[in-house]
């Protein structure tokens, strides 16, 4: 790999730093009460220095998205390098590490109804081919699960996949944390069994 130049290298430091910067605010924020100007401010550079860098709002957000789904892929491929483990225990670890990465802040939340954002993911390379290739990793954990019977495989297999999705931002993760009565280790615990297992009673040991 061609080493960076100093210039390369000041431009990757203040592109992470904006970056980690949108990831706060989406975080805690999220992406609707979001400004660019908050953004700049944030990283600590003029909002002009930041439109050299990314040039909409939109794009910011994809960069943070694409960040949030590298980390997703190392952790995922961590899990892959262990094939004696059980494919619903490797689908569980995923919803763990979703779960705990927005407990910690870490989760960029993004607007499920946003047209211009949508259509600027769709076109993001960079992201949607980081969305397929992770979607495809954990779809094969799906099929082998239900094929053992470790999962009902009379869901679709998609279904499953966005529910695991669905768990990086899900709002139930946030009010029991905002709520101040739980550990996060409680709120890991009870989203991960109620993902898998429902609400029904809960075994005992």
């Amino acid at each position: 790999m061609a080493r960076l130049s100093y210039k390369e290298q000041v431009q990757r430091v203040r592109e992470d730093a904006i970056v980690e910067a949108v990831n706060r605010l989406l975080a805690t924020k999220g992406y609707d009460a979001m400004t660019v100007d908050e953004v700049a401010a944030e990283a600590g550079m003029a909002k002009a220095s930041l439109y050299k860098h990314f040039a909409s709002k939109e794009d910011l957000a994809a960069a943070a998205m694409v960040r949030v789904l590298d980390r997703a892929m190392v952790f995922v491929d961590g899990l892959r390098a262990k094939p004696e483990v059980a494919a619903l225990d490797q689908l569980k670890a995923v919803a763990r590490w979703a779960i705990a990465s927005q407990l910690e802040g870490e989760m960029p939340s993004l607007p499920s109804q946003n047209s211009s954002l949508s259509n600027s993911l769709q076109a993001n390379e960079a992201y949607m081919d980081r969305l397929i290739s992770l979607s495809n990793k954990l779809s094969i954990w799906i099929t082998q699960a239900q094929t053992s019977g470790q999962l009902s495989s009379d869901l679709p297999a998609e279904m499953m996949l966005y529910i695991l999705f669905a768990r990086a931002c899900d709002p139930v993760v946030g009010m029991l944390k905002a709520s101040g009565m739980y550990t996060n280790e409680q709120i890991l615990d009870w989203v991960t069994t109620t993902t898998f297992d429902g609400v029904g009673p809960l075994a005992k040991a």
